[in-house]
């Protein structure tokens, strides 16, 4: 039995249709990543699989065996799902430490000794580099690049999800940033080998820290191509102009116009 399966799932905007038929299925313990060039609906995928509400979608969303299309997304993440977003919002007046004891309690059921929380709260800042005061700061607000992408991984550790969904988790890091947060993820995949992780990227260099098992390409709203690691270094090394002609419009050195 797959973590996660979709068939056939299609996404739409009022009349715009985005995703045009994905089918996809990661296993307990595996990592996929999916690459493509903007526009490709690789976001659009992840908030599907979520459960977000902007998007109309047909199909069947499969998690554990169980169909969970018709789920709102907080009873997709009490399930074990976890979405770490491509650009974090600003929630003034909800400071993180206590957005993250709600969520916790929320997820598991229970209610988590204050003390207990802010212990293990501490000690995850700690290894993620966070300041001290951030937990005590409204959620993401006035946080730089980095330090919001960190409070995503500091969720996903205190979360503990059964599937990690990482949107362009690398995007805007610098590589020690990179480092820190790939060495968190690593870390949490070791604690539970079951965890299956799904990472959207449009570059090679968080694969080398996080090294998938599988490779799929999106463009036009389809998975056009699915291999190994190698299909990562191949799309580094020739864009993706190889897949589709001249379809692919260029986007940095990964989806240059061959």
């Amino acid at each position: 039995m797959a973590l996660l399966e979709l068939v056939n799932v299609k996404a739409r905007i009022q009349e715009k249709e985005i995703l045009k038929g994905i089918n996809l299925a990661i296993k307990k313990g595996e990592i996929h990543a999916i690459m493509g060039p903007n526009g490709s609906g690789k976001s659009t995928l992840s908030f599907c699989i979520m459960g977000s509400p902007k998007y109309s979608v047909s199909g069947s969303i499969n998690f554990l065996g169980e169909n969970i299309s018709q789920l709102a997304a907080n009873e997709r993440a009490k399930k074990g799902i976890f979405l770490s977003f491509q650009h974090p919002i600003e929630v003034p007046g909800v400071r993180l430490g206590n957005f993250l004891r709600e969520a916790m309690n929320s997820v598991s059921g229970e209610k988590t000794s204050v003390l207990q929380f802010q212990k293990s709260l501490n000690e995850q800042a700690v290894k993620l580099k966070l300041s001290n005061d951030l937990t005590s700061r409204f959620l993401n607000a006035g946080f730089s690049g980095g330090e919001k992408k960190r409070s995503e991984i500091l969720q996903m550790k205190m979360l503990n999800p059964k599937l990690l969904i990482l949107d362009e988790i690398d995007s805007g890091l610098d590589i020690d940033a990179i480092k820190i947060a790939a060495e968190a993820i690593k870390e949490q995949k070791q604690s539970n080998p079951d965890l299956g992780i799904l990472i959207i990227t449009h570059y090679n260099r968080i694969l080398d820290f996080i090294k998938p098992s599988h490779v799929h390409v999106m463009h036009e709203g389809k998975i056009v191509k699915s291999g190994n690691k190698s299909l990562a270094l191949e799309l580094e090394e020739k864009g993706y102009g190889w897949l589709a002609g001249n379809n692919f419009i260029g986007v940095g050195s990964l989806a240059r116009k061959k």
